[in-house]
């Protein structure tokens, strides 16, 4: 699998009308997907976190999709673009309440999402939340990123949820950094 960090081709945009999906991959096609889109020359964003696996004789650091079976592309909003996608090897369909017809990932869950992973705090994949405070963190790495607030003992528990895939992630901050949205 390699060491690979998947984050976003990032490729300079003047004026557009591009919009946040998310993808549904087959189960452990995820990188895959992300290779191809790469070599398609398609914007996207693959989360990832590395963990220790243990086998008898060793352990192992394996990289993970944060939200298995998801990934995000950055498209305009036409149907070429978004048959390149769904032609691509190992992808199911763009998300979306109705058949046929993708719905967007606001750009503040995804910008979010960048900043989170680009501060390297510790991330744990997190149960979808539906309930919950809403929080704003006021100083740090994450400073201005808006989430669900979950207590622990002595530290906080943030997290940020895509609504879209029912997905979230968490992270450890303290609880002095956040104040209510």
């Amino acid at each position: 699998m390699g060491e690979k960090r998947y984050k976003e081709l990032v490729k300079p945009r003047l004026k557009t009308t591009a919009s946040w999906y998310a993808v549904h991959t087959k189960a452990r096609h995820e990188f895959l997907v992300a290779d191809h889109l790469t070599g398609a020359g398609i914007e996207f964003l693959l989360p990832s976190v590395v963990v220790t696996r243990k086998w008898k004789d060793r352990n192992k650091r394996v990289r993970f999709p944060l939200f298995p079976g998801y990934l995000f592309v950055h498209l305009e909003q036409d149907h070429t673009s978004r048959l390149a996608v769904l032609k691509t090897k190992g992808v199911v369909r763009l998300l979306g309440t109705v058949p046929g017809e993708p719905e967007t990932v606001p750009d503040e869950q995804i910008d979010a999402l960048k900043r989170i992973i680009e501060s390297e705090l510790p991330l744990d994949p997190y149960p979808y939340l539906h309930e919950g405070q809403r929080v704003r963190i006021k100083r740090g790495p994450l400073s201005g990123v808006e989430g669900i607030l979950i207590k622990k003992t002595d530290q906080s528990l943030f997290v940020l949820s895509i609504d879209i895939i029912r997905q979230s992630t968490s992270v450890t901050i303290d609880a002095s950094e956040v104040e209510e949205a």
